[in-house]
């Protein structure tokens, strides 16, 4: 046991000592953060140069439908344009709108021209402008009386309260949006970690191999301790840095409740300060925007003290490690049994269209968390470390979870010991790739 925790210490300290590692724990969060708001920011940045869209309108019916707005500005002209003039001529509208009769009549009656291909989004806003002007006309048609007012009040907008029922009998409000992100993200978490650290033991051991270090250290040290030495250190590495990144996202989150006064109510002083902010916003005005933006973050508290935070972490960690030996012990073996990089390819496809589909599987429970895909997927260790963090946030019985932990933690260690059958073999192997029935052989080889 002595020479085991040797073994992870170095292994341990090597790793969590290295710049990359620092370099890619600190900046992880960052490159997060900034793929999931860089696109947002993206798409809400607009384009400086105003288009030109000219709307021909042969009926003289449609006149003054679209309103000028920064990104685009209209011209009307009756009569009619052929496609040899919308060529002519250096400075061409972006588009040209062709209206030929009347769109109640013959709703194929508009055409959109245009030398460059038009984005979605400016066919989208031609589109819907024009349909939601036809159905107020349509309803105008039917003269009836207010038929404008009756249009407007039939409007109702719902606001509908989710409450879980627990299984101690209490009653919790959720949120399905903010369940299925927290499920959703704690799945992404665990597929990218499976497959990083899973392929960094096989790397590992590949490398010892080939430079035929671990010739040496099999003299002092029996082959399974070496390979569960090196399977736990560097699951120490992954829970290492997990760690990290979950007081950093704590800090943000500490952060920003200091900064929007999570739970607060804005005193005078805020009050007073939001007017100073807003140039001249009466105090009235400024209490309303500070009730407001504190009552958003009152519900976003609320929210998530909805679900059981202790509970997800607790359960992460243990289907983490759980599902990490199972598919670590696996890519050990594979090192163990290659000498080179393209030879691990056989068996590293079917290893990695499991963790695809589990992937894919936690992607479509998510709508289903208790459906037959999401139950059985669950029970499967092969893919219940990444289909059960879907799960969990929804609500899963303790019989469930006790079944699917005590299933993928047999499973688990029955693979390591058969891993370690194959790695004590195949680090002494060298010069041919070995066949699936060739590894089963040396499953079966006696000590």
């Amino acid at each position: 046991m002595s020479k085991i925790s040797l073994i992870i210490e170095r292994e341990y300290l090597t790793r969590v000592q290295k710049k990359s590692f620092i370099l890619m724990t600190i900046l992880s969060p960052i490159i997060m953060v900034a793929l999931i708001f860089a696109p947002i920011w993206l798409a809400q940045l607009s384009s400086d140069e105003t288009r030109q869209i000219a709307i021909i309108d042969q009926t003289g019916l449609y006149e003054g439908i679209y309103q000028d707005s920064e990104e685009y500005q209209f011209t009307y002209t009756q009569g009619t344009f052929t496609p040899s003039q919308m060529r002519d001529g250096d400075s061409q509208p972006y588009a040209y709108v062709i209206i030929k009769g009347n769109l109640l009549d013959n709703p194929s009656g508009m055409t959109i021209y245009s030398q460059k291909q038009i984005t979605n989004s400016c066919e989208l806003m031609i589109k819907t402008q024009m349909e939601e002007f036809l159905k107020n006309e349509k309803l105008l048609s039917y003269n009836i009386p207010n038929i404008q007012q009756i249009i407007d009040e039939s409007d109702v907008n719902l606001s509908i309260d989710t409450i879980r029922l627990e299984e101690d009998g209490a009653e919790t409000q959720t949120s399905s949006e903010m369940v299925m992100v927290i499920g959703m993200a704690m799945t992404l978490i665990i597929y990218m970690f499976l497959m990083l650290y899973g392929g960094q033991v096989m790397s590992s051991v590949m490398q010892e191999k080939t430079n035929r270090i671990v010739e040496v250290m099999v003299s002092s040290v029996k082959p399974f301790e070496l390979m569960i030495g090196k399977i736990v250190s560097i699951g120490l590495v992954g829970l290492t840095q997990l760690g990290i990144w979950i007081l950093f996202i704590a800090g943000i989150l500490i952060s920003a409740g200091a900064i929007f006064s999570l739970g607060g109510t804005p005193d005078a002083a805020s009050i007073e300060g939001m007017t100073a902010m807003a140039g001249g916003m009466n105090g009235a005005d400024a209490a309303q925007l500070a009730v407001g933006e504190t009552g958003i973050a009152q519900e976003i508290q609320r929210l998530m003290d909805s679900i059981n935070i202790t509970q997800l972490l607790i359960c992460f960690v243990f289907f983490f490690i759980g599902g990490y030996i199972l598919y670590a012990s696996l890519f050990a073996a594979i090192g163990s049994a290659v000498d080179n990089e393209s030879d691990t390819q056989q068996f590293m496809i079917p290893i990695t269209f499991i963790i695809i589909f589990a992937l894919y599987a936690g992607i479509f429970s998510a709508e289903n968390p208790d459906g037959p895909l999401a139950m059985w997927c669950s029970m499967i260790p092969f893919t219940s470390p990444i289909v059960m963090m879907v799960r969990i946030p929804f609500g899963v019985s303790t019989w469930e979870l006790a079944l699917s932990m005590i299933i993928l933690y047999g499973s688990a260690i029955g693979l390591a010991w058969i891993a370690g059958r194959i790695y004590r073999v195949g680090i002494l192997m060298y010069g041919k790739k070995p066949s699936y029935k060739e590894m089963i052989k040396w499953i079966r080889y006696k000590a």
